[in-house]
C-alpha cells in the first residue's frame, strides 16, 4: 500500500481542490416559449417536451381584490 513519505501542505492541497468548482447549470431555450430551461426536462413556463404537452399548465390569474370604497362628499 502506497504511503506517502512526507505531509502534503496546506498551499500544495489547496491548489490542487481549487478546481473542484461547482459549473453554473447548463440552461437550453425552450423551443415554444423560448424560456430557459434545464435540457431533457419538461419546460417549468409551458409545459411541453419533445414538441408535445405533457404538463398541463394553466395560467394563475389575479385573484379578484375587494371593491375598494369610493370616496363621497357626504359629510
Amino acid at each position: 500500500m502506497a504511503v506517502p513519505k512526507k505531509r502534503t501542505s496546506r498551499t500544495r492541497r489547496d491548489k490542487r481542490r481549487a478546481t473542484h468548482k461547482a459549473s453554473a447549470p447548463r440552461l437550453n431555450e425552450c423551443p415554444r416559449c423560448h424560456s430557459p430551461r434545464l435540457p431533457h426536462r419538461v419546460c417549468p413556463v409551458c409545459g411541453t417536451y419533445a414538441g408535445r404537452e405533457v404538463v398541463k399548465h394553466e395560467v394563475a390569474e389575479a385573484p379578484e381584490r375587494p371593491a375598494e370604497p369610493t370616496e363621497s362628499s357626504e359629510e
